[in-house]
């Protein structure tokens, strides 16, 4: 990651179990190029050594206020004003507590007071402690002085609640370190600010029986890059995603489902709420009529499965829509503009995008995308050959570009 190429990264590691994270992401910073100085406090020396953090980042660990490895500086007051970034992770809810309320009792927050560096805290703890009122009100005091958060994951917690407070994985949080500075270096225009937009992603899958199921090739990486593009524009976006092996976008809500029905279900619930939806999933067509509740013997050379028309989402959000803005994609294998076209037509659609799924560099599961956008009343907009994030902004730039010139012809 270029972006990370010689930045200071200050990694600030809090007294909790997840603390071995923490030396997960500062080697990933180190591997990435960036200077990283790690300040652990007393707890987290408890979980791990400072000597793993000084031999995976080559640099000095820091751990107490008063050891001073240079007499010519102040080392907390270097370390503030030298920090490109500071990334607590984990911040447990005591570290977020004293940040909140101004206490600097340590060397990690003497430091976080003293440096005008952005910061970007990754909270991990108890769901319960999480979800205190006390907690939440430190968080949104940090929020409102201008700190960054990444939320926790759920799910099996080390104290055996199952529920939010896991830390982001370390990947998770070096995207989210690689996007900040990104940003700083090249600031998004916000044309998307105030808009709600509801994206779908990934495959679904319709089960058979308990271990088999009909899918796709899809990644999802196409929906998650128009998510965090419009996120990262100012949208305030909902992600409607199947099952994929790709991190959470921090700033998105994301709602996980399976199946073509669950998909449809998320997806009504949120059409009134959002003024622009995005269906980029690969949604199964249709579905196995009756579902073994046992898994399926061989019982023979053949099988015959009888399938079922799943529900058609995009066709129904196409009837539905008051005053949404529709995406379709169509992924085809030959005659993808007539194909496209019929569908932006028979579902209602205002924009369609077409890709043939055959060509080298488009598709699924590559990082690149070949696209055609077609909307009513518009010439073909081709993108050639891009990364899928590029090809996220060219789909918000074209919706925007449809949105005013339609606006402007109804204040004729």
């Amino acid at each position: 990651m270029q972006v990370l190429q010689g930045k200071r990264i200050v990694l600030g590691v809090a007294g909790g179990i997840a603390a071995f994270k923490g030396a997960a992401l500062a080697s990933k910073l180190a591997q990435a190029g960036a200077l990283v100085d790690v300040i652990l406090t007393e707890n987290a020396t408890q979980f791990v050594q400072p000597l793993t953090f000084q031999a995976l980042t080559h640099r000095h660990v820091y751990t107490d206020t008063f050891i001073e490895p240079d007499p010519s500086v102040i080392a907390h007051i270097e370390l503030a004003d030298k920090a490109d970034l500071v990334v607590l992770a984990p911040a447990t809810a005591n570290l977020i507590g004293k940040l909140a309320n101004g206490i600097a009792d340590n060397m990690l927050t003497s430091t976080l007071l003293a440096t005008k560096a952005p910061v970007l805290i990754a909270p991990a703890m108890n769901v319960n402690m999480y979800e205190h009122p006390a907690v939440q009100a430190n968080m949104q005091r940090l929020a409102s002085y201008g700190y960054r958060f990444l939320e926790p994951n759920e799910g099996l917690l080390a104290c055996g609640w199952i529920g939010k407070g896991r830390l982001a994985e370390p990947e998770e949080i070096l995207a989210a370190v690689s996007r900040f500075l990104t940003e700083e270096a090249s600031p998004v225009e916000h044309d998307w600010a105030g808009k709600k937009v509801l994206v779908t992603a990934g495959p679904t899958r319709e089960k058979i029986d308990p271990v088999r199921y009909i899918s796709n090739h899809s990644t999802g990486k196409m929906g998650y890059a128009i998510a965090e593009a419009a996120r990262d524009r100012g949208a305030d976006v909902v992600l409607v995603s199947g099952p994929v092996a790709l991190p959470k976008p921090d700033g998105v809500t994301v709602i996980p489902v399976e199946s073509v029905q669950q998909m449809y279900d998320a997806v009504m619930q949120h059409l009134p709420e959002v003024e622009v939806v995005i269906k980029s999933a690969a949604v199964s067509d249709y579905r196995p009529k009756t579902v073994s509740a046992q898994k399926m013997k061989k019982t023979g050379d053949d099988l015959s499965l009888e399938l079922e028309k799943a529900p058609d989402i995009l066709a129904e959000v196409g009837k539905r829509k008051t005053h949404q803005f529709v995406v379709g994609f169509a992924a085809e294998t030959h005659d993808v503009l007539n194909y496209a076209a019929d569908k932006l037509a028979r579902k209602n659609l205002d924009m369609i995008v077409a890709n043939d799924v055959l060509q080298e560099g488009a598709g699924m599961g590559t990082d690149t995308n070949i696209v055609t956008i077609l909307a009513r009343g518009s010439e073909p907009l081709q993108s050639g050959k891009m990364s899928k994030r590029e090809v996220a902004d060219k789909l918000l730039d074209a919706i925007l570009t449809n949105q005013r010139g339609a606006a402007a012809a109804s204040e004729r």
